[in-house]
C-alpha cells in the first residue's frame, strides 16, 4: 500500500472505542483477562507488572482454544468493530484484552506481520492516535511478541498507570542523548534507537509521512534493512516500535521469551504481562532490565 484516504471523523473514536466496548462486554465479544497490578521498581525504573490469577488464566486458556481462527481478522468480529479509519485499515478491539480499551488497527486486507510499515500504516495511526494521549505500538514479528500474523498495530490509552508517570519507562526516555538526529538511551543497555516527534506530526493530516521517515531513520540507525518476498517488502529481522506523541523507538528483539516470560512492545514501555505468581518471582529475582536485554541485542552491536 502507499497512501490512503481517512475515513475517520475528528473527535469519533474515542465515544465510538467507549461505546463499543459496552456492547462488546454486554454481548460477551470481548473477553478481557482480569490481572492483578503490582510494580518492581528496577534502577529508578517503576515497572507496571499484571499477573493473571489461575483461574482467569484457565478461562483465558479456554477462550483461546475455543475461538480464535486462523486469522480473526479476516473477517473480524462485527462486535470488535469501533471505526472505519481509512479505506485501507480499521479499528477492533482487542478481544483478549489486558489493558482496557485496547484498540487494534488492522488492514482490510491481508498483510504479513513482517511487512515493513508504509505511508498508509502511519496515516491510520497518526488519525487515531490524533484523537486521544495513547502509546502505539507494533510487534514486528513473532519473536518480537506478536500474536497474529495479520498486519496490525495497536494502541494503548495512557497514562498507563494511575501515579507517576505517564509511561513508566519516561524517565530513561528523558535521559535519551541525541546524536545525528538519532537519540540512544545509556542506561537500557540494548541496542535500540530513538527520535524525536513534533506532536504536529500525529495530528496533522501530513505529519504520516514524517513519521515514516522517522520509522527508516530508526530502522537505518540498529541496522534493519528491509527486502522483497511475496510481493511485500519483509523485514530483515524482529523488533518493536513504540511511539507517542513526543517521541518513536525500536528495539531490534534477539527472542520473544526469556526465562518462560514472554515480552513485546510494551516491555520497552515499562509494562510486563506474567501468567502466574512463580513468574511475577522470576521477574523479581532477574529484574526487568535484565530481561528487557536479555530478549533484545547488545549494544556494542550497534553501527558507530
Amino acid at each position: 500500500m502507499d497512501r490512503s484516504e481517512i475515513l475517520l471523523r475528528p473527535g469519533t473514536l474515542w465515544p465510538a472505542l467507549q461505546r463499543q466496548t459496552r456492547h462488546a462486554l454486554a454481548s460477551g465479544a470481548l473477553t478481557p483477562i482480569r490481572t492483578e497490578q503490582v510494580t518492581v521498581d528496577d534502577d529508578g525504573i517503576r515497572f507496571l507488572l499484571r499477573v493473571v490469577s489461575s483461574l482467569a488464566r484457565k478461562a483465558e486458556e479456554r477462550a483461546h482454544r475455543h475461538h480464535v481462527p486462523a486469522d480473526p481478522f479476516l473477517p473480524y468480529e462485527p462486535d470488535l468493530f469501533v471505526a472505519e479509519v481509512s479505506d485501507t485499515h480499521v479499528a477492533l478491539l482487542n478481544k483478549f484484552n489486558v489493558i482496557d480499551h485496547h484498540l487494534l488497527i488492522v488492514t482490510r486486507r491481508f498483510e504479513h506481520q513482517e511487512s515493513l510499515l508504509d505511508t498508509a500504516d502511519f496515516q491510520a495511526l497518526a488519525a487515531c492516535m490524533a484523537e486521544y494521549e495513547g502509546l502505539g505500538f507494533y510487534n514486528a514479528g513473532m519473536e518480537a511478541g506478536a500474536s497474529q500474523t495479520h498486519k496490525h498495530l495497536q494502541i494503548i490509552p495512557l497514562p498507563l498507570a494511575p501515579e507517576g508517570p505517564a509511561l513508566p519507562m519516561e524517565p530513561l526516555i528523558r535521559t535519551a542523548r541525541p546524536r545525528r538526529g538519532i537519540a540512544r538511551i545509556p542506561a537500557l543497555g540494548l541496542r535500540h534507537a530513538l527520535a524525536r516527534l513534533d506532536p504536529a506530526d500525529i495530528i496533522h493530516p501530513g505529519g504520516a509521512w514524517r513519521l515514516q521517515q522517522a520509522y527508516h531513520g530508526l530502522m537505518d540507525a540498529v541496522g534493519l534493512r528491509g527486502a522483497p518476498q511475496d510481493g511485500e517488502m519483509r523485514q530483515s529481522g524482529p523488533y518493536n516500535l513504540l511511539l507517542t506523541r513526543h517521541w518513536m523507538l525500536l528495539v531490534p528483539r534477539s527472542r520473544e521469551c526469556v526465562a518462560s516470560i514472554s515480552i513485546n512492545a510494551l516491555g520497552f514501555a515499562g509494562s510486563l504481562f506474567v501468567r502466574d505468581r512463580a513468574r511475577l518471582e522470576t521477574v523479581r529475582r532477574l529484574r526487568p532490565l535484565s530481561l528487557l536485554r536479555a530478549v533484545g541485542l547488545p549494544p556494542e552491536a550497534e553501527r558507530s
